[in-house]
């Protein structure tokens, strides 16, 4: 959706060599992303024009990041257009309402990262395990291991790792002995 909507908008405006610096599976507060890397190295080298962005935060994770960009693109006199905020950078009034939106976002952001931790601290007073649930079945795990399997056919029947299963034996009910026979 995102993608043809600016395709749209660049169309529509005569712009023929588009190229797109997309980051996928990445954290939402990570700047270190490698195609946002290749796009400020094509800023440098003079390579762009106009860098056009579906939202703000798409490209900004912090406010920090924000202004050093910006400052960064001014420099270079590149322009950046944000299609969902409708911001032209090429202005000072678009400026200025950038910085504004920028502020807004880090602090939606830390509002966000806030009721998460307090969030977690809550469920952990309760007692709550927190983290991802045991895959294994210990019972499982002895039974197929009393019955002669070795740790690598117990892991690739149960599907879980090696450390995973010799974890479990070593805290198993079992007594030491009963586990070096198992092996």
């Amino acid at each position: 959706m995102q993608r043809r909507e600016l395709d749209e908008y660049a169309k529509a405006r005569g712009w023929k060599a588009v190229r797109y610096y997309e980051d996928k599976a990445m954290t939402g507060t990570n700047a270190n992303r490698p195609m946002l890397q290749q796009l400020l190295s094509d800023v440098h080298r003079r390579k762009i024009e106009i860098v056009l962005i579906w939202k703000l935060d798409r490209l900004f994770r912090s406010l920090r990041d924000l202004v050093n960009t910006l400052q960064l693109f001014s420099e270079l006199g590149v322009s950046l257009i944000s299609f969902k905020e409708n911001i032209d950078m090429s202005s000072s009034s678009g400026r200025l309402l950038v910085h504004l939106l920028g502020a807004f976002s880090e602090f939606e952001a830390s509002l966000i990262r806030e009721r998460v931790r307090a969030g977690l601290r809550n469920a952990k007073a309760k007692g709550k395990r927190l983290g991802r649930p045991k895959k294994r079945d210990d019972e499982k795990i002895i039974a197929l291991r009393k019955r002669g399997l070795s740790i690598r056919q117990i892991s690739k029947e149960l599907c879980i790792s090696i450390g995973a299963i010799q974890r479990c034996l070593a805290v198993s009910k079992t007594t030491f002995k009963e586990w070096r026979n198992f092996q």
